[in-house]
């Protein structure tokens, strides 16, 4: 399996000031009291915080494969030659799969290499760091099927992968990225920070992994205490247990107390476990110690844009919780081992007879219920439930959502579906019409729609996410992702709403809610998310402390203040591990930005951009620092850099918009604006500044049309409602439509006492 690709936060720097400010009332926002709501028990929930000090586990405490074999020979013989044994390994005649007898390999782009033997090693003759060919020792085989990758050592501690692998299976060289134009300078390339062992891979495929990574030397010290991902990986240091075995009289439950993956562990906790390497995730401590749960150590990737189709199928290379977690087999106690063997990892049983041993197959192994003759491909239920995609161009992964077909999703969203995955040459609307044909509607409202619905903005969703929200039933990774999509909205009340999900039984929902309000108003939200300093889990406890980095230490509540410089050590742990990606940097920018270090992050910034020169989130937040520091011409330059790498990226139009607006350049502010709204930006000050821009510019009606445009797409939008109002009265002096626009204004802030004296202006005239 190929290195986790560990997803990195991005957040977008937004302007807060208001462009050209018109005569306009200050707005009061009401102060919300979130509702007190009772937690209840939940399976793997702690009811305590735990010890915040981290630990790490020394490699004496680990004894090897050999020593569990000792009592355990059953499941060593399953293990030995899985996935999971040969996930590393020194790099020998027995080892190396791949052809090394003076083979060549060209790129699409015409990147080439050699690979040849010198010595008894292997070697690859391909383009280094500079752009040169260079000669490179391969030190290490990554994976077994099917498809094997191959490590080089560099100096500084860092070991690389090839992107040049190859194909165990058809036994020939392949390209992992045929699909990129991939030079020197980028990331991507093989010997830069996305193929690096050290940061992209080792923590889970090897056992006690510490990446030991010093950003002042830029270099690393990644030692593991066993290579590969051995028992101990799974089940924790061993040394305690097996000294306990050998005593006589031991008593089997008594000395696994302590162990992880045991009899004893309950499903979902199980499910939790193996989800640490099996996740599209962030890593928030040094290092992994086997205590408190995933949640602990990771912060995980929802179902969001880039890595999840709308309906939350997969469609980036992200793994299998993420898909399983949404699953009714999932919410309904069904874990990973009931399946799989969990030491040689394949399936238990092959074919339908696997999914026939919980589902009737007297209603769901026949054609009745298939419309395919049996024992087809058609009929296969892993093939309807279970499609997959391939990922690294060879290796074919099933999604684990374990969902119905749904045409009528990809009618209206253009997500796949299962029917058109066989069926290619038809439509989907064809394949609704079958399903139709076959099962008549479907028999039950999903969140997949809710989903589907939500990411692309449109008001009618609001309700639909809430519902879902409010919905405990429901997976909690579909509930966390309804409150991002519902923290989208720029809604007060909308996001008001969100607020007592601080409280919710599910880490994840609270993760969620804690990120949703700090996108949108962190500072005004601080009074309910300070709790969050207290919580069980460490990823909701460093979620609250970033959210509350813009308060200084004498403003932190008494009460919270030891809890405050305890997560304050958290953070810091979370800021060092991820120091080594571009996101790291970029996060840490953000902190120094919120706390006022703007030179650290400026620096930040800057380091994360010269590991990746293609980084446009670093280069598009580093353009606004430099504008709030009013460097003009650097932001400029910045922001028109970005625009030329990524042409696409509607944000960076409206920043040069608002930029060029401040310089009085009204026309190439305008040009850039309405560039933003021509690439469907979501955001609603784009109208707002927009709008203002002409009615300043003496084109009223312009205006108009754009705050109406605003309006429909974002209905009730304060601004824009009261920009709306002041221009009809103000400057196109029609009172009507004033009120009508006013009254929308009292209606939805009726506690808003600017908002009363301007109707009662307006109807006074």
């Amino acid at each position: 399996m190929y290195c986790l690709y560990l997803s990195m936060k991005y957040f977008l720097s937004r302007r807060q000031n208001i462009l050209l400010v018109i005569s306009i009332l200050f707005f009061s926002i009401s102060i919300y009291t979130a509702c007190q709501k009772e937690s209840k028990e939940t399976e793997a929930e702690e009811t305590t915080p735990p010890d915040q000090t981290f630990t790490f586990i020394e490699d004496h405490q680990f004894v090897g494969s050999e020593t569990c074999m000792e009592c355990h020979s059953e499941a060593y013989e399953d293990w030995k030659g899985s996935h999971h044994d040969l996930a590393m390994q020194k790099a020998t005649e027995e080892t190396v799969l791949a052809d090394f007898n003076d083979a060549q390999f060209t790129t699409q782009e015409g990147m080439k290499s050699h690979f040849y033997k010198k010595d008894g090693e292997f070697w690859v003759n391909t383009e280094g760091p500079d752009g040169e060919y260079g000669d490179y020792n391969i030190v290490y085989t990554y994976g077994i099927t099917p498809l094997q990758q191959y490590i080089v050592k560099f100096p500084d501690g860092k070991y690389q992968c090839l992107l040049t692998a190859w194909d165990t299976k058809e036994e020939k060289w392949f390209d992992l990225y045929p699909q990129y134009n991939v030079v020197h300078e980028e990331w991507l390339h093989w010997t830069k920070g996305a193929m690096s062992w050290n940061t992209m891979c080792s923590d889970c495929h090897s056992t006690n992994l510490k990446k030991n990574y010093d950003e002042k030397t830029d270099s690393f010290n990644t030692t593991y205490a066993i290579i590969n991902v051995s028992c101990e990986a799974c089940h924790g240091p061993g040394k305690a247990h097996t000294e306990a075995a050998r005593r006589e009289g031991y008593e089997a439950d008594a000395i696994s107390e302590g162990l992880k993956m045991t009899h004893l562990t309950k499903p979902k906790q199980l499910v939790d476990d193996c989800a640490r390497c099996h996740i599209r995730r962030e890593q928030l401590t040094l290092a992994y110690n086997w205590e408190g749960s995933m949640i602990d150590h990771y912060l995980p990737q929802l179902l969001t844009e880039q890595h999840y189709f709308a309906d939350g199928q997969i469609l980036d290379e992200v793994y299998v919780w993420g898909s399983f977690v949404q699953s009714k087999m999932y919410m309904n106690h069904i874990t990973c081992t009931d399946c799989h063997n969990p030491h040689s990892m394949e399936l238990k049983v092959s074919g339908n007879t696997l999914c026939l041993e919980c589902h009737e197959p007297e209603k769901y192994d026949v054609e009745l219920h298939t419309f395919h003759e049996k024992n087809t491909e058609g009929a296969a239920c892993m093939d309807c439930h279970m499609p997959g995609r391939f990922y690294m161009v060879n290796d074919f992964r099933r999604d684990h959502s374990f969902r119905v077909p749904r045409p009528d999703l990809s009618v209206k969203y253009g997500t796949p579906n299962a029917c058109n995955g066989c069926h290619e040459d038809q439509s989907a609307e064809w394949a609704w019409e079958k399903f139709q044909e076959w099962y008549g509607e479907p028999d039950s409202s999903h969140f997949f729609e809710a989903l589907a619905l939500g990411r692309t903005g449109d008001p009618a969703a609001i309700e639909a996410l809430q519902q879902l929200i409010a919905n405990d039933q429901q997976p909690p990774i579909a509930r966390a992702t309804a409150i991002n999509y519902l923290g989208r909205y720029h809604d007060e009340e909308v996001l008001n709403s969100i607020v007592k999900y601080l409280k919710d039984n599910e880490p994840l929902v609270r993760m969620a809610s804690i990120d949703a309000l700090d996108r949108a108003a962190p500072l005004y939200f601080a009074q309910h998310i300070w709790e969050g300093l207290e919580d069980p889990k460490r990823a909701v406890r460093v979620k609250s402390f970033e959210a509350l980095a813009g308060i200084e230490l004498k403003q932190v509540p008494q009460h919270y203040l030891a809890a405050y410089e305890n997560v304050r050590k958290e953070f810091s742990d979370y800021q060092k591990v991820t120091a080594d990606f571009p996101g790291g940097q970029t996060n840490k920018a953000l902190y120094y930005e919120r706390t006022g270090q703007t030179q650290k992050a400026l620096e930040a910034y800057k380091r994360a951009i010269e590991m990746d020169n293609y980084n446009n989130m670093a280069r598009f937040n580093l353009a606004n620092l430099y504008y709030r520091l009013g460097q003009m011409d650097m932001a400029e330059k910045t922001f028109i850099e970005v625009v030329k790498q990524e042409p696409d990226y509607a944000e960076t139009y409206y920043s040069l918009g608002l930029l060029y607006a401040e310089l009085n350049r009204n026309t190439e502010a305008i040009s850039q604006l309405r560039k933003a709204l021509d690439l469907n930006i979501d955001n609603p000050r784009v109208y707002y500044n927009l709008g203002l821009l002409y009615q300043n510019g003496q084109a009223p009606e312009k205006a108009v049309g754009i705050f109406e445009k605003g309006l429909q797409r974002y209905p009730g939008h304060e601004n824009l409602l009261y920009a709306m109002a002041y221009l009809q009265v103000q400057v196109l002096g029609d009172v009507p439509k004033a009120r009508k626009y006013a009254h929308q204004l009292i209606k939805r802030y009726p506690d808003n006492e600017n908002y009363q004296l301007f109707w009662k202006q307006l109807n006074a005239q």
